[in-house]
């Protein structure tokens, strides 16, 4: 089969396109004959070598997190799903998959879900780690209540785009970040105030918030702590968080660890399916152009996801 692998650490021209064997499932392993991924930051960071000490891989690797496919076969205990099942969820190399940009990969079947009826394997698998994240944030670490008002900081990307859809079906009231050019694009997808970071600082213009979703990192999340009320609590996709600023403020932050589940990915589905939430794909890319998708992931500006298509699909 064709897999994207890495045989040595380095930027996007370190991605071959390689012949590999076939995967097998081992117990509680899924193997998916894979139509579809995406691109997601962690494997631009595991191609470049900067998750060795978090967890050490042996090379070459095939990369891709986010998966959407058949199901090939099951390992033993392999309990909710069969050949021939639509699913989507993460074949991660760094969860004891087997990669997902490849022609079939191995993922966990805990880390699986049926698909939405209503995606393609494209839309699913470009939705499956981000849109995880943002309900593991809103629903579980924020638990976001109706009438409650939100930043959510970086609005047009993958994971703040999917928060953004959340948050208004859990009626909150939802502030959000974004650069000029994606202004419109944030007022589609339902916010009721909408910040241009690129002429405006947030803080200046929203206080007293109950909770702020940061994607961004940095000083932007260094910055995110003066805007909560006391009490108030901040989730950071990026940065671990900053005991001082939290003390002075009276907030809780922390870092989130997403932990995409069998349980999370179907409550996505429904979401889906009940036209609550859409995924915006910037551009598909086929597995033989995986270089490209990654240079222009890499590049600057995008919004939505970047996908990757491994199958045509009908």
């Amino acid at each position: 089969m064709r897999a994207a692998q890495i045989k040595q650490y380095g930027h996007a021209d370190a991605i071959q396109l390689a012949r590999a064997p076939k995967p097998k499932a081992g117990r509680g392993q899924v193997v998916l004959e894979v139509f579809a991924s995406s691109i997601n930051p962690v494997d631009a960071k595991l191609r470049e070598g900067k998750l060795q000490s978090a967890a050490p891989l042996g090379l070459p690797i095939t990369l891709g997190v986010d998966v959407a496919g058949i199901v090939d076969s099951v390992g033993e205990e392999v309990l909710d799903f069969k050949a021939g099942d639509r699913v989507y969820g993460m074949a991660s190399p760094l969860s004891g998959g087997s990669g997902a940009f490849a022609e079939f990969a191995v993922a966990p079947a805990q880390m699986l879900g049926k698909m939405p009826q209503r995606s393609s394997y494209t839309e699913a698998a470009a939705i499956a780690l981000t849109g995880v994240s943002a309900l593991q944030a809103l629903t579980h670490h924020l638990d976001l209540k109706a009438g409650q008002r939100i930043l959510i900081q970086g609005g047009a990307g993958g994971i703040g785009s999917i928060a953004i859809q959340i948050a208004k079906f859990l009626d909150a009231f939802v502030a959000t970040t974004v650069a000029t050019e994606d202004v419109e694009f944030a007022r589609s997808l339902g916010a009721d105030q909408i910040i241009d970071f690129k002429k405006h600082q947030f803080e200046d213009l929203v206080s007293e918030l109950d909770a702020v979703l940061d994607t961004a990192g940095g000083e932007i999340a260094q910055r995110s702590y003066q805007v909560l009320r006391p009490a108030g609590r901040l989730v950071s996709m990026t940065a671990p968080p900053d005991e001082l600023l939290a003390q002075r403020h009276d907030v809780t932050a922390m870092m989130q660890l997403t932990e995409v589940t069998t349980r999370r990915l179907n409550a996505l589905a429904k979401l889906i399916d009940d036209g609550v939430v859409t995924v915006h794909i910037e551009k598909t890319y086929p597995l033989s152009q995986v270089r490209e998708a990654f240079a222009e992931k890499e590049s600057g500006h995008v919004r939505g996801k970047i996908a990757i298509e491994v199958r045509r699909q009908s």
